[in-house]
């Protein structure tokens, strides 16, 4: 699944174009802007850095649709929306665990404080988090130096697979 995130100036929300592997095209606009690194994109890094299958871009690789996505182009599969709305409800506690894991690393990222019972309380070892926040490090770096109006795109992979990321 190709992810296309869109710089826009100021806080402006970011837009960001998903290309889903089975052709469906979607397009959002999303938290974040300026020189911070989006939401959207904070969560496709953290769930790829480590390898979470059935987080926020796991399930719309599934066929999960968000409600700010808007359809773009490309045929949905029949009961395309019964099919979000099952994987919604059935991966709820997975998408909630994954909105934290996304947290606890952005905030290592940042130097900020986490608390041991988080790290612990997260699935992963310490290790596996600082490098996933390294890696945040260096999307920051470079999305703040992105122009506005350009893009960064993130070949997103499940796990077991490779991602490319492009743009500077």
């Amino acid at each position: 699944m190709r992810l296309t995130f869109r710089r826009m100036t100021d806080r402006r929300p970011v837009e960001t174009r998903v290309e889903r592997d089975d052709g469906v095209v979607f397009e959002m606009r999303g938290a974040g802007g300026g020189a911070d690194l989006p939401h959207d994109l904070v969560h496709a890094l953290v769930e790829q850095e480590l390898q979470v299958p059935d987080g926020i871009w796991g399930c719309v690789a599934d066929g999960v649709v968000w409600h700010s996505m808007r359809h773009v182009t490309g045929r949905q599969p029949p009961h395309a929306a019964e099919r979000s709305a099952a994987l919604k409800r059935e991966r709820g506690s997975r998408i909630q665990q994954a909105e934290q894991l996304a947290d606890v690393v952005g905030r290592l990222a940042r130097g900020a404080e986490v608390l041991p019972a988080e790290v612990a309380g997260s699935g992963h070892p310490a290790a596996r988090l600082d490098a996933a926040a390294a890696a945040l490090r260096v999307a920051q770096r470079s999305w703040a130096a992105l122009p506005p109006g350009e893009t960064l795109v993130l070949e997103w992979a499940g796990p077991g697979r490779r991602s490319r990321r492009q743009g500077p």
